[in-house]
């Protein structure tokens, strides 16, 4: 464990943080500790910063409400910046948005989960004509329950055959449709990344083999 008498502040006493929602592993925003803004954060275990604008401490959601309650603290290798994880109660930045950064300068927005979760989102309340995902919707939650379990046949068949590439393809399959139905039932990936993280299915699955000798 790094101590933090180690970190390298700046000429102005800051070190720069960047913030992490701690789940989907999203960058929210980038914002300065200074030694008492970091002594702050680690005892009460939430984002508090120094205002570079109005020369003063500022603790996150003290009146948004939106507190960063923090998981972990990273230093880079040169020990003069900061990677904070956090699990957040609202959004990160001051217009509302879920992250600061949202304006693209180059290239194309990389696929993640969360990106494909939004597109259906999009798909849902639209209703795209011609969509196979409005569709889905629109037919509702039988014949989205209907495809899962057709998907889920496919992967055990794939698999059974040792078959990696269509095994790889039907799980792809399986996953579209299995968040079509976190869509359809309000179930954000955050909720299943924090029900994944309450588990330790390790841990778990040795102890009931163990029981089981």
């Amino acid at each position: 464990m790094l101590n933090t008498n180690e970190l390298k502040f700046d000429a102005n006493g800051l070190i720069p943080a960047i913030v992490v929602d701690a789940q989907s592993r999203k960058v929210l925003t980038l914002a300065y500790m200074n030694r008492e803004s970091l002594a702050i954060s680690l005892a009460q275990g939430r984002t508090c910063f120094w205002s570079r604008s109005r020369k003063e401490l500022w603790r996150k959601g003290e009146t948004s409400g939106n507190v960063q309650h923090i998981v972990n603290i990273k230093a880079d290798c040169d020990r003069d910046a900061l990677v904070v994880y956090v699990e957040k109660d609202g959004p990160a930045c001051h217009l509302g948005t879920d992250s600061c950064f949202n304006d693209d300068i180059f290239g194309n927005e990389p696929f993640s989960v969360q990106a494909l979760y939004s597109l259906l989102e999009g798909r849902k309340a639209e209703k795209k004509e011609g969509s196979y995902t409005t569709y889905l919707f629109e037919k509702g939650i039988d014949k989205i329950l209907k495809k899962v379990g057709e998907e889920s046949t496919e992967v055990i068949i794939a698999g059974k055959a040792d078959d990696r590439k269509e095994t790889v393809y039907e799980i792809a399959d399986l996953a579209y449709h299995v968040m079509v139905l976190m869509v359809q039932m309000g179930i954000s990936v955050e909720d299943v990344l924090a029900e994944l993280a309450s588990r330790h299915v390790i841990d778990k699955k040795v102890k009931q083999e163990k029981m089981t000798e």
